[in-house]
């Protein structure tokens, strides 16, 4: 493969495994405000967390359908929105901050269309879809789904793990990877070992000869 990947270690509850997660070399550290999670952080827990990462790691927040005030709030505390409900372009605009969309691939779900609806997105994240669940269901979707050639960035998520994840990035070549569940020791419990060897896995797959 040519070019690097990015990597982004979500869920992290824990002040240890943000240090973790920096030492490893995440590019970005997601940190999910949907009280319905288990790896679910309130406000303050936020604040907490992001203070320790440095400069050069993107702070995400995940979303899911929340109210306006909730999300202005802890922007304040991020680089970047991720938005995994059901918000419209609007109200992800509305934010005034930059953001991603989270996709759950459905059937039927037309990314071109999802594309030209979510212009103002800086990237889709693509996940597993299962009804009533917005993500974090540790479940893959079938890869061949994803066009070769879509207008965003596409940052691949859903039951990834040390041991796919360099299978998904010679079948999808997406711009990032996001891993929560299969970088865990327990649920919002990072797992030092594996956060490495996911790490390991991604650049051997940049660094793995093109097929082309």
């Amino acid at each position: 493969m040519s070019g690097r990947t990015r990597i982004k270690f979500c869920g992290l509850t824990r002040p240890e495994d943000v240090d973790a997660a920096v030492a490893a070399g995440a590019d970005a550290l997601g940190f999910v405000l949907w009280p319905g999670s288990k790896r679910a952080v309130d406000e303050r827990r936020l604040v907490e967390l992001t203070a320790r990462v440095p400069a050069f790691v993107t702070r995400v927040g995940l979303f899911v359908d929340a109210d306006p005030a909730l999300v202005a709030r802890c922007a304040e505390h991020l680089d970047l929105l991720q938005f995994h409900g059901n918000e419209s372009p609007d109200t992800c605009l509305a934010a005034g901050r930059p953001w991603i969309k989270a996709l759950r691939m459905r059937d039927g779900l037309d990314l071109h269309a999802a594309a030209a609806a979510y212009s103002g997105a800086r990237a889709l994240l693509l996940d597993a879809y299962r009804p009533g669940v917005p993500g974090g269901t540790g479940e893959t979707f079938d890869w061949s789904r994803i066009p070769a050639r879509l207008a965003k960035p596409v940052i691949l998520a859903g039951g990834l793990t040390p041991d796919n994840v360099a299978e998904a990035i010679a079948a999808v070549a997406p711009f990032a990877v996001d891993v929560s569940g299969g970088i865990e020791a327990g649920a919002g419990i990072k797992d030092v070992a594996r956060m490495a060897a996911f790490l390991r896995a991604v650049r051997g797959a940049d660094d793995a000869p093109s097929e082309a």
